[in-house]
């Protein structure tokens, strides 16, 4: 994948990670607007390349009653404000194959969740719309495994395609991140850690997935020094009042430390 090809995305010059970072979810106009304009100005500074993330609409919940979503046109316009406002490219992931043509008129990325990865027609509607895809791996799938959901997308003529690790089902209740798979997986595509969801700890009794967001820096750290061509976080001014995986988001506050301490990894490793 060509980082160059992504619309308006910026410093692709810098040797950096690119970022994919928002909120879980869209849930509502003014609070998607400061979150993105807070991170183009952290990562504007740091000269990291950056994608807002934000979900129109939440398929995989727990309980009924969780929260899924403002609307899904509704929310898609606001990620589209966020594009055309801030001049950045924006990601969201879509659930059913009739939302892949839908959301592609107003993102740049379209993800597929790590629970429908292996979804052949999901997969390759997304790749049909030509825009690149974001795969995440499964939680129960090897690295070795997603060369086979990235063929999918090639095969399709779109060579527009990364991958995800969200970490790795160990036992029930907690998820596991395996470094030695993102140097295998990198063989197939550009490979993105995801350190927030690699923290669920999902099938809680109460209904509501858990997390270990005070555990966020160790995982980013560790990626960044093996060498990950992305990060992916989710982030929230309030995470505790936040509809949706508000668990295991990085509090906004904590951003730019983080990211600072990062890309002084990044410069040490890559100047080895």
């Amino acid at each position: 994948m060509n980082l160059d090809l992504i619309p308006k995305i910026k410093h692709t010059n810098s040797n950096n990670f690119f970022l994919l970072a928002g909120p879980c979810a869209i849930e509502g106009e003014e609070m998607a607007m400061s979150i993105a304009e807070k991170i183009l100005r952290i990562t504007n500074h740091l000269e990291i390349p950056f994608i807002f993330k934000g979900s129109f609409k939440k398929a995989n919940r727990s309980r009924i009653d969780s929260f899924t979503g403002i609307g899904d046109e509704k929310a898609l316009e606001i990620l589209k404000k966020i594009s055309e406002r801030f001049d950045i490219p924006t990601v969201t992931d879509i659930h059913e194959v009739s939302d892949a043509a839908l959301a592609a008129n107003y993102v740049d990325i379209l993800q597929i969740p790590a629970f429908l990865v292996r979804q052949t027609d999901l997969v390759v509607a997304a790749a049909n719309t030509g825009k690149v895809v974001n795969l995440k791996k499964g939680q129960f799938m090897s690295p070795e495994s997603m060369q086979h959901a990235v063929k999918k997308v090639l095969d399709c003529g779109n060579q527009q395609v990364t991958i995800t690790d969200r970490g790795t089902m160990f036992g029930y209740q907690d998820m596991i991140v395996d470094y030695r798979g993102i140097p295998t997986m990198q063989q197939y595509a550009p490979t993105i850690l995801d350190i927030t969801h690699s923290l669920q700890q999902p099938n809680q009794t109460s209904g509501v997935t858990g997390g270990r967001p005070e555990m966020i820096g160790t995982l980013a750290r560790a990626g960044v020094a093996i060498g990950v061509d992305g990060l992916f976080l989710e982030t929230h001014f309030d995470p505790a009042t936040a509809k949706s995986d508000g668990a295991n988001m990085l509090d906004i506050q904590y951003l730019e430390k983080l990211l600072s301490d990062l890309v002084a990894i990044r410069k040490t490793i890559t100047s080895l």
